[in-house]
């Protein structure tokens, strides 16, 4: 399964684990920051944790001065990060030989638990709309924990019941926004990431369409979200009658044409997983949530369009490594920063590695690429923004930049950091 941006929190651990294992796989050594292995990160989460025992709030993102949380209904697009965030820090319980900042003391996976409760009443009835792939995450992890978990697998078939339920085949995407006006079928670049509840729940229960949505989805993605130089547009608008493009602009990035930095990352995410890989390459990063969820779609062709994009988010990092809110806003006035623009790249970059080491034959060139791409990213992002006095790990996080939500903590970005 993927993104749950948790199952990133166990590579850290992992790395090191594997660093020394003769033959585990062909990729030269790496040097991760200091910070990713802090007693701060289990002791800033465990206390977000423990803020409500009986969660009926969430956190999304922090103040721009002392990083404290600013608290959500359930039903918004970001809930399921922090439980899945706590399923993580489980898997790296496991993994992390020390015991640091209550990592080995503490059960997560109750936490994890408790903390998608308030979400299965959304499976029936939410706002999120599209996202409800994400907030399926915590409960593909439980699926990792125990593969008969009851309520795991209904809120999986239901999440992706809810999502299938918004597939034009007309379009032959599923709709992102929804819009006043019904002919206007709007998708943007971030329901990528919400695909891979489709995939789960086919392999739950043999339903086959919902397969099919997924990779229809991602081949019109393909064609009308992606330029030819790699870079992309955050939002196209279909005509929902006839299924032509209306236009292709922006929401949240600098303009129309340009490419928003995280709407890049969600891109090369979502396409690296819609690819095909081998579970056997695991031992490099500890995912099992895909070898249990989903079957492999052996569609070289989304692996090819990941590749594309990463390779444009790379040729368009500035010298200094920091990764901007938009690749094309000017440099003057400065442009903000995304540090969850950072991590999540980082994560697809990691997942792109494992591809090229499930190739036949194996691209080693390209895994290793890839894996120091995602590090260098993670020690730039950590040297600008490890923020030990706030509840989020990281600072710099940009929200919406057209709406001035900028220089915070963000949930994602602190989730998908591990």
């Amino acid at each position: 399964m993927t993104v749950s941006h948790a199952v990133l929190a166990t590579v850290l651990c992992a790395v090191t684990l594997v660093s020394s294992a003769p033959n585990a796989h062909p990729l030269s050594p790496v040097t991760l920051p200091v910070e990713a292995f802090s007693p701060l990160i289990a002791q800033k989460v465990l206390a977000t944790a423990n803020t409500l025992l009986s969660p009926a709030q969430y956190p999304q993102y922090t103040d721009r001065i002392e990083g404290t949380w600013q608290w959500f209904s359930p039903d918004t697009w970001t809930t399921g990060f922090f439980p899945s965030t706590l399923y993580a820090l489980n898997a790296r319980s496991t993994l992390c030989s020390k015991d640091s900042g209550n990592l080995k003391e503490t059960d997560w996976l109750e936490l994890g638990r408790t903390w998608s409760a308030a979400e299965v009443p959304l499976e029936t009835h939410t706002g999120v709309g599209h996202d409800v792939g994400f907030l399926s995450y915590p409960f593909m992890d439980e699926l990792v924990v125990n593969t008969h978990n009851a309520t795991a697998v209904t809120a999986v078939n239901n999440f992706a019941k809810e999502l299938a339920a918004r597939f034009s085949p007309i379009v032959g995407c599923t709709r992102s926004w929804d819009s006043a006006d019904p002919t206007d079928f709007q998708v943007i670049i971030d329901n990528m990431m919400n695909l891979q509840v489709l995939f789960a729940s086919a392999d739950l229960n043999g339903n086959d369409t919902l397969r099919q949505i997924a990779i229809s989805h991602a081949r019109k993605t393909a064609i009308n979200h992606i330029r030819p130089d790699g870079g992309s547009f955050h939002v196209v608008d279909y005509n929902s009658t006839t299924g032509k493009v209306i236009d292709r602009r922006t929401s949240q990035g600098y303009a129309n044409n340009s490419t928003w930095s995280r709407g890049q990352a969600w891109g090369i995410y979502g396409f690296a997983n819609s690819s095909s890989f081998s579970c056997q390459v695991f031992t490099i990063i500890h995912m099992p949530r895909y070898c249990a969820v989903y079957k492999q779609t052996n569609l070289s062709e989304f692996l090819q369009v990941s590749r594309h994009m990463a390779a444009y988010f790379l040729d368009h990092l500035p010298k200094d490594g920091i990764v901007p809110w938009d690749f094309n806003a000017p440099l003057s006035p400065p442009r903000p920063a995304d540090t969850s623009a950072a991590t999540i790249a980082s994560m697809a970059f990691l997942l792109l590695a494992q591809q090229e080491l499930a190739q036949q034959p194996t691209n080693t060139t390209g895994a290793n690429l890839y894996v120091d791409a995602a590090v260098r990213l993670l020690q730039t992002t950590t040297a600008l923004a490890w923020k030990p006095s706030w509840r989020s790990l990281l600072s710099n996080g940009t929200v919406n930049n057209p709406a001035q939500n900028n220089l915070t903590g963000i949930v994602y970005g602190t989730s998908v950091f591990f």
